[in-house]
């Protein structure tokens, strides 16, 4: 298989936030009814279970790991060529910190995505490795602006002969009234000898989070992606627009 039909997963674990580097350990579970990545369902617009947990040193370095069912390469699976896999496993390691004084801070690390799973013989790997640098900037003690670039310095989820492939992520993330946060996000993914498959995605959402650690979040999300470049086995359009609900507690 020499392409990825619907794009891995989006980390909240790794959003850029206002740039300080808090030392301890933290995660999240969460219940979403589809998980999009990058502007893509990867479940086949249906439920999935995620979770992840990071761990923070004094002075800038983090850990962490992430997970998440998913259907995008079981959907794939014929008689001929069966596939099974149904989880997606992220490792992730990187710096943290900020410029000086000033509210400018960066962010700069590698992610790997996991598939583990039986493949039929000759499929092109969809596990995936990327670095990324972010910087976002404090606009105010309630607004957050973020751009972030990850490259692949592997094929990228299967697509044949896309190391290099590139994504570009900005985000704005404003706390209009305490407990309630207004989240925008565009994007634009790039897949190396594989142009016919390249996007701009967007998402308009707000999120209101509980004093003790739960949220829910709403968007909407679109792309511009040829409808029959992403049109699964089902018949499903996985990139065109939708609502999602996400429901999360983080410890």
């Amino acid at each position: 298989m020499s392409r990825k039909t619907a794009l891995a997963s989006s980390l909240p674990l790794l959003l850029l936030g206002a740039g300080h580097a808090y030392a301890g350990t933290t995660g999240n579970v969460a219940l979403t009814s589809d998980y999009l990545f990058r502007g893509v369902s990867q479940t086949n617009q249906e439920p999935a279970v995620q979770g992840g947990v990071e761990y923070a040193a004094d002075g800038g370095f983090y850990v962490g790991a992430w997970g998440s069912s998913v259907s995008w390469l079981s959907d794939l699976s014929t008689d001929a060529a069966p596939i099974s896999s149904d989880v997606e496993l992220d490792g992730y390691l990187g710096y943290r910190g900020k410029f000086g004084d000033s509210k400018l801070a960066y962010d700069v690390g590698a992610l790997y995505y996991w598939y583990p799973g039986d493949f039929p013989a000759g499929f092109n790997s969809a596990d995936t490795g990327e670095v990324y640098f972010g910087l976002s900037a404090g606009l105010s003690d309630t607004a957050t602006l973020a751009a972030k670039y990850s490259y692949a310095v592997t094929d990228l989820f299967g697509y044949a002969d896309s190391d290099g492939s590139g994504y570009l992520d900005l985000s704005l993330n404003w706390q209009f009234t305490p407990g309630w946060t207004l989240n925008v996000h565009g994007g634009k993914q790039w897949i190396e000898n594989n142009e016919a498959y390249e996007y701009a995605d967007w998402k308009l959402g707000v999120t209101k989070a509980f004093d003790n650690g739960f949220s829910i979040a709403a968007a909407y999300t679109g792309t511009d992606a040829e409808k029959t470049l992403y049109t699964n086995a089902f018949g499903n359009e996985i990139a065109e627009g939708r609502f999602s609900l996400t429901f999360a507690k983080a410890f």
